[in-house]
């Protein structure tokens, strides 16, 4: 399989200003948008989108879940009559790019511990409780764990790329040096290096948002971890670049 390229981004946050215009360059055919956007698909193939804490703002999670499903739904029926790229909501979802490559992704919820209700996402979303939130985290975990079980076990020369708008890991090369120890950072952040989803060789990257800071390195697990992350208007991320993109697939 020829190597496949991803266009990255996430945390736009285009509605934080009210005239905050923003033109993506294309650079991939592939394009993972990992949550907090704002408001793609004319130039892309493929656009995955996942929901990040700031899309349910001011209303409930499954409304914001329906809404974005409805959306998928139309283009996917939009597609039939125009030259449009495909859609693909990343709601605990699998889509295989190629029959050596698939891409999963969900939010990927953390588990509250210190933080709990004093974070904005309780006040912000509807009906959103820390039980919740920590339910979700399991459903998320449970479910990378059975899918990338199943691939390797089934699909052993499949390669897996994962996206989710949390942070997976607390290697301090994926985090802003002033949170590798705050307690605050069960907000952002949950350590899945322990994890099958993490550990298996079929999963070659996994892209992430939500930290407001970019990286992008290989683990000890030989997983390339991957964020680019643009930040709020006022306050963008200095190592955010608008061109950025990864390599999938062996030549």
């Amino acid at each position: 399989m020829a190597p496949i390229a991803f266009q990255l981004m996430s945390d736009l946050h285009l509605e934080t200003h009210p005239t905050y215009d923003f033109d993506i360059k294309l650079t991939a055919p592939y394009l993972a948008l990992l949550g907090d956007i704002g408001h793609l698909l004319k130039r892309y193939w493929v656009v995955f989108f996942l929901l990040g804490n700031h899309e349910p703002t001011y209303q409930t999670w499954q409304i914001a879940k329906d809404r974005v499903r409805a959306f998928e739904q139309r283009m996917s029926r939009l597609r039939s009559t125009s030259t449009i790229g495909k859609f693909v909501f990343l709601d605990q979802t699998r889509y295989d790019v190629t029959d050596t490559l698939t891409v999963l992704g969900c939010t990927l919820f953390t588990h509250e511990r210190e933080v709990g209700e004093r974070m904005v996402d309780f006040k912000g979303i509807r009906e959103w409780t820390v039980e919740d939130h920590n339910e979700a985290h399991r459903s998320d975990v449970e479910w990378l764990n059975s899918q990338v079980a199943a691939i390797t076990a089934t699909e052993p020369k499949r390669e897996i790329v994962i996206f989710t708008h949390h942070c997976p890991t607390k290697d301090a090369r994926a985090l802003d040096p002033r949170f590798l120890d705050s307690p605050v950072s069960t907000g952002f952040v949950c350590d899945m290096r322990g994890e099958v989803c993490w550990q298996r060789e079929a999963v070659v990257c996994w892209g992430f948002g939500h930290t407001h800071y970019s990286c992008d390195f290989v683990d000890e697990h030989g997983t390339r971890v991957v964020a680019n992350q643009k930040g709020y208007y006022t306050s963008q991320e200095s190592k955010y670049a608008i061109k950025k993109i990864f390599m999938v697939g062996r030549e």
